[in-house]
C-alpha cells in the first residue's frame, strides 16, 4: 500500500513567525497579554466577582506554573514528579481604550493547565477541561470600553495526580487579546493545500475563512501575496471578492501559482512568507502574515517514506513539554536550543507526547527543518493506571482526561489540527497513545495466550473495557481529523498491537505506530502487507534501530525519550523519567553521544569511562560519562562511541598497542586499561586519516568558577539568557566530579528565572538562587525585565574562585 495520491499534496504551513503575536495563528490586530497578572493560590468564593480586594496577591508574568514552585514532597505522587496542584486564580486589570469600541475583543489562551473558567466582570464566558489545547473566548459582549475591566481564570488542578508524567498547573502558555474589526478573518481561519508540486510550479488551493459578526452581508476582497524570506517582491499574488452573510463565516477559496518552488525538506527547510489582506469599501479591515512552506508525503508499505519523493529514515525522539526547574512554562529560546541540541545528535524527527505542544514548538521545528507527529490524547474513555508510590509500583489510581473523553474528544481533536495544520514540519496526526495498552485499560482474550512485548498485568480480564470498541472510536477520531484535514495520513502508538491486530483499530488507521514491539515488525509486514508501519516509541538498544535501519517497510522510530522530563518517577528521590539523550538542562549525556554515532552524518567520536568491576564478557554502557578520575592501577573500561571506520586510543601521547574490542550487541569500542593520569584522547579515523578526535582531562581538586552565555546581547522583551557554569581546577579543566554548591545573583534588568542540575535525584529546593553542581556543572535561565541597561551576573562558591559575567540588554 502506498499512501501517495492524498499525502504527498503537501499542506503549506504557516507557522508565523514575524510578531510574538502572529505565532499562534493570530491576526496583526493581537496584542500578547502576558504582563502585570495577580495570583492566588487557593479557592475563592467571590473569585468571580466584577470587584474584590486583591491586595494579598502576589504579581506573576505569564507563562506561569505555579505547581514547580512548590517543594517537593514524597507525599506527593511519583507521575507527577513529587509535585502538587491545587486550585489557583489568575486576574488582571485590562484597560480597553475608548477608541476600541466597535471592535471585537477577543481573549486567546494558548493552554491553560486545567479545567479553567475565564471571568470578564463578573460573566463566566467559558470553560475549557483539556489543559493542552488552545481556545478563544469572545469577550465583546461583557467589556465596557475606556476603562478597566476585570479578566480573572480560575484553574482547577485538585485532582493532581490525573497525567502519567508532569503536567504543571496554571496559565502555562501565552495569552492575547484581540480587537478585531466586526468582518475579520476568523481564529485559525488560513489553509492551504499543494494540488500539485513539481520543480516548475506549485499549484496551491488558499482559503480565508471571513466572519461577519454584523446584521447585514458584507462584501470583502481577500487579497494573498507570497513572499520568499528576505524579499519585499510577491512571486504569487491572487485576490477574490466575495459577499459574506449576516452572522456567519466564508470560506473563500484561491488557486495560487508558484514558480519554481523552494521545497521545505530536513536539510534545507525553506520558508514562504503568506500576506493575506481583508479589504472592504476600499478599507484593510484585517492583516495576517503567515509562514509558508511547500513540501510532498509518501507512505508506503514496502518502501517506507519519503519526503518531496527522496526516502528516507525518521530518526526521532518523544518529548514532554516540560524543562525540569521550569516546570511547564517554557520560553521559546529554551526550545530552540534543546531542539537545535537533538538536531546536531542526528535525530530529524519530534513526536509531541503525548499532547499538543505550545504554538513556538512547532514553528521552531518548521525553522529548523524538524518532523512532527502531533499527538491528541493519552486516554480516550478509560482511564489508564497513575502511579502514586513510584513508576510501576504500588497501588495506582485513576484520575484523568477519560471523564471529559465524550463531551470533549472530538472538540479537542478538532481544534489541535485547526490551529497546527498549517505546520509543513507535522507529517502525522496521532489521535491516541497507547490506548490499548493490555488491561490498562482494555483487555481481550487473546492476552490469555499471546505475547505481547509489554506488561499486561495478567491475562484476559473480562471484568475490563472491552478492546473490540477500539476500533470504533478509532473510525470517530479519524473521521474528525480528515474533516478539517486530508493531506496526512493519521496514525496512533500501538502498545498491545498483538491484541489491537484482533480489533478494528489498526485497520482504521492509514498508518501503524508500534511500540517497543520490534519483534512484531516482521510477522506483522507478512501478514498484514498493506499496513504501513513504524515505531512509534523505543528503546535506545541497537536493535530497535537495526529493526529500522535493515527493513525498508519501516521508516522509522521514536525513541524513548528526546530529552528528561519531570514526573513518571521511580521511588524517592526522583524528580523524573531520565532516559532522553539531553539531561533536564538541555545538556547531551553521554547516550546523545551514542545516537549521534548511529544517527549523525558528520563523523563523530566520543569516549566516556566507567570503573571494571568483574573481568570477562560484559555488555558496554552507552551511559559512560567523560571523567578521567581514578586511582592508580584500577582497571577502567573506556567506551568509545563513534561513526568513523576505527577508532585509536591515545593516553598522554602515546598510541595504546591494544585495538579496541567491539560489542556487537551495542555498537560500541572498548578497552579495559589500568588508570594513570594524564590526558586520554579517542581519534576516530576514516581510510586511515584522522576524521573525528575527542578528549578527556584528569582534573586537580575544584578551584574556580567559569561561566558562558549562548548570547551576550539581549532583548530587553523578556529575553531569555542560558548561562552555563563550570567548575574547573587551577588549569581550566573540568572537574567532572564536582558537587559545590554555588549562589547566583543578579544585577540590572533581569531575573533569575531558575537554576538547573539536571540531577535526578536531587530534590531539594528549587526555587531559590543557591544550587548544587552536578558532573561539574550548572545551568542558570536568565530573563530581562523590559529595560535596557548592563546585567551583571555574579557566581560564587566556598572555597572556589568567583566570577562574574555581563550580558547587555537592548
Amino acid at each position: 500500500m502506498q499512501i501517495k495520491h492524498l499525502f504527498s499534496l503537501s499542506t503549506l504551513a504557516l507557522s508565523l513567525l514575524l510578531p510574538a503575536a502572529l505565532c499562534a495563528q493570530l491576526s496583526n490586530q493581537s496584542v500578547r497579554l502576558n504582563d502585570d497578572w495577580k495570583f492566588h493560590q487557593g479557592d475563592l468564593d467571590s473569585g468571580a466577582a466584577a470587584k474584590w480586594d486583591d491586595d494579598n496577591w502576589r504579581p506573576v508574568n505569564l507563562p506561569h506554573d505555579w505547581s514547580v514552585e512548590a517543594p517537593l514532597s514524597p507525599t506527593l505522587a511519583s507521575a507527577t514528579g513529587y509535585l502538587p496542584g491545587g486550585i489557583g486564580w489568575y486576574m488582571k486589570q485590562l484597560h480597553i481604550p475608548a477608541d476600541k469600541e466597535g471592535k471585537q475583543v477577543y481573549i486567546y489562551f494558548e493552554g491553560v493547565y486545567n479545567n479553567s473558567e475565564v471571568f470578564v466582570n463578573g460573566h463566566l464566558v467559558g470553560k475549557r477541561p483539556n489543559g493542552y489545547v488552545s481556545f478563544q473566548y469572545d469577550l465583546t459582549p461583557y467589556v465596557d470600553f475606556g476603562t478597566e475591566n476585570t479578566i480573572a481564570v480560575k484553574v482547577d488542578h485538585s485532582r493532581y495526580a490525573d497525567s502519567r508524567w508532569y503536567t504543571g498547573s496554571g496559565i502555562y502558555r501565552n495569552v492575547y487579546v484581540t480587537y478585531a474589526n466586526p468582518v475579520h478573518i476568523d481564529l485559525w481561519g488560513i489553509s492551504y493545500a499543494a494540488k500539485d508540486v513539481k520543480t516548475d510550479m506549485a499549484l496551491l488551493d488558499v482559503e480565508a475563512k471571513v466572519k461577519n459578526t454584523t446584521d447585514a452581508p458584507a462584501e470583502v476582497t481577500v487579497v494573498q501575496e507570497l513572499f520568499q524570506r528576505g524579499s519585499s517582491k510577491p512571486v504569487a499574488k491572487v485576490q477574490k471578492r466575495q459577499q459574506v452573510a449576516a452572522k456567519s463565516v466564508a470560506a473563500i477559496a484561491q488557486e495560487m501559482r508558484v514558480p519554481s518552488p523552494s521545497l521545505w525538506s530536513v536539510d534545507n527547510p525553506n520558508l514562504y512568507t503568506l500576506q493575506t489582506t481583508i479589504v472592504r469599501q476600499g478599507n484593510t479591515i484585517d492583516e495576517m502574515a503567515t509562514t509558508v512552506g511547500i513540501r510532498t508525503l509518501t507512505f508506503d508499505a514496502n518502501k517506507g517514506f519519503a519526503l518531496n519523493g527522496e526516502w528516507m529514515k525518521l530518526k526521532g525522539v518523544c518529548i514532554h513539554h516540560d524543562a525540569g526547574v521550569l516546570g511547564a512554562a517554557v520560553p521559546r529560546q529554551v526550545w530552540q536550543r534543546r531542539l537545535k541540541n537533538l538536531k546536531m545528535l542526528g535525530c530529524n524527527a519530534v513526536r509531541m507526547s503525548h499532547n499538543p505542544q505550545a504554538p513556538d514548538v512547532y514553528d521552531l521545528c518548521d525553522e529548523l527543518g524538524l518532523l512532527v507527529m502531533d499527538e491528541a490524547f493519552d486516554e480516550w474513555r478509560h482511564p489508564k493506571r497513575k502511579w502514586i508510590e513510584g513508576w510501576n509500583v504500588g497501588t495506582p489510581g485513576f484520575d484523568g482526561y477519560a471523564p471529559n473523553f465524550e463531551e470533549w474528544g472530538e472538540t479537542d481533536l478538532r481544534d489541535m489540527v485547526l490551529r497546527d495544520k498549517n505546520h509543513p514540519s507535522i507529517i502525522l496526526w496521532s489521535i491516541g497513545n497507547e490506548v490499548d495498552y493490555p488491561n490498562d485499560p482494555y483487555s481481550h482474550p487473546v492476552l490469555d495466550g499471546a505475547t505481547i512485548g509489554q506488561k499486561v498485568y495478567g491475562g484476559y480480564q473480562p471484568d475490563r473495557p472491552d478492546a473490540m470498541e477500539l476500533g470504533d472510536i478509532a473510525k470517530r477520531l479519524v473521521t474528525v481529523v480528515k474533516e478539517h484535514d486530508t493531506s496526512r495520513p493519521v496514525t496512533a502508538a500501538l502498545a498491545g498491537v498483538v491484541m489491537s491486530n484482533y480489533t478494528g483499530y489498526p485497520d482504521a488507521l492509514d498508518v501503524a505506530g508500534y511500540n517497543y514491539t520490534e519483534n512484531r515488525y516482521e510477522e506483522d509486514h507478512r501478514t498484514y502487507p498493506e499496513r504501513i508501519i513504524y515505531g512509534s516509541e523505543n528503546r535506545h538498544d541497537l536493535n530497535a534501530w537495526k529493526a529500522v535501519r535493515d527493513n525498508d517497510y519501516i521508516f522509522g522510530q521514536f525513541l524513548w525519550t528526546g530529552i528528561d522530563y519531570l514526573g513518571e518517577s521511580g521511588r524517592w528521590p526522583s524528580r523524573g523519567f531520565y532516559s532522553g539523550l539531553l539531561d533536564f538542562g538541555g545538556f547531551i549525556k553521554p547516550r546523545g553521544y551514542y545516537r549521534q554515532s548511529l544517527w549523525a552524518e558528520d563523523p563523530m567520536v566520543y569516549i566516556g569511562t566507567y570503573p571494571l568491576r568483574h573481568r570477562g564478557r560484559q555488555q558496554t554502557s552507552i551511559d559512560a560519562w567523560p571523567i578521567w578520575n581514578y586511582a592508580e592501577g584500577d582497571t577502567v573500561r573506556v567506551v568509545s562511541y563513534t561513526n568513523c571506520a576505527d577508532v585509536q586510543l591515545v593516553l598522554n601521547g602515546t598510541q595504546l598497542g591494544t585495538p579496541p574490542s567491539f560489542d556487537e550487541e551495542t555498537g560500541v569500542y572498548y578497552w579495559d586499561i589500568p588508570y594513570r593520569a594524564g590526558k586520554l584522547e579517542a581519534i576516530g579515523l576514516n581510510e586511515g586519516a584522522e576524521a573525528a578526535r575527542y578528549a578527556i582531562h584528569t582534573s586537580n581538586r575544584p578551584y574556580q568558577l567559569t561561566a558562558s552565555a549562548d548570547r551576550s546581547v539581549l532583548s530587553a522583551d523578556r529575553d531569555v539568557a542560558h548561562i552555563t557554569i563550570g567548575v574547573t581546577d587551577e588549569n581550566g579543566i573540568p572537574v567532572m566530579i564536582s558537587d559545590d554548591k554555588i549562589t547566583v545573583e543578579i544585577e540590572g534588568p533581569a531575573r533569575l528565572l531558575g537554576l538547573e542540575g539536571s540531577n535526578n535525584s536531587d530534590m531539594s529546593d528549587y526555587t531559590d538562587n543557591v544550587h548544587n553542581a552536578y558532573h561539574g556543572r550548572l545551568l542558570a535561565y536568565i530573563e530581562t525585565t523590559r529595560e535596557p541597561g548592563t546585567v551583571t551576573v555574579r557566581l560564587s562558591s566556598p572555597w572556589l574562585k568567583p566570577v562574574e559575567l555581563n550580558l547587555d540588554v537592548q
